[in-house]
């Protein structure tokens, strides 16, 4: 078994990295956005393929969604989770839907990459929903989060680019 879509929110930052590595693999990629295809920025780039906008312009309806038509939600900070990722993080709770969160201040690209491959597999992970914080909050992350998700989906089973 292994990822065979990568959903986000599109947000700036940690989204925006799951999709571009996304794309880089050769993953079929999309997922749900705010009415406007909004993010921190403005709007989010027509680059990003396969992105459905929700019925309104509020971000928890996007997280909900993601969360809902996903096999299991993969969120990827530096420290504790707030705002927007604790929500999404609550979310999954609430829908009983698997939810991995890798701190990757106290987490080496190794460990990162292995708890990430081994928590996919368990849980049987085909449509993974990528969240984290957005670019304002962190703007190094993503290039973080570019590394650990190459390598976590870059392996045996992943589809290659037609």
């Amino acid at each position: 078994m292994s990822v065979r879509r990568i959903v986000s929110g599109a947000q700036t930052g940690v989204d925006r990295a799951a999709l571009d590595v996304a794309l880089e693999l050769g993953i079929p990629c999309g997922g749900w956005v705010p009415l406007g295809r909004i993010d921190e920025r403005g709007r989010i780039p027509d680059r990003y393929p396969n992105l459905r906008e929700t019925p309104t312009a509020d971000w928890n309806e996007r997280t909900e969604a993601n969360v809902r038509d996903s096999d299991g939600t993969l969120i990827l900070s530096r420290g504790p989770l707030t705002g927007g990722s604790a929500y999404t993080e609550r979310v999954a709770e609430r829908l009983g839907r698997p939810c991995l969160h890798l701190d990757l201040a106290v987490r080496s690209k190794a460990e990162a990459v292995a708890e990430a491959r081994a928590w996919i597999e368990r849980e049987a992970v085909e449509v993974l929903n990528v969240a984290g914080p957005r670019a304002s909050k962190d703007p190094e992350l993503p290039h973080a989060v570019a590394q650990v998700l190459r390598e976590a989906l870059d392996w045996p089973g992943t589809p290659t680019p037609r």
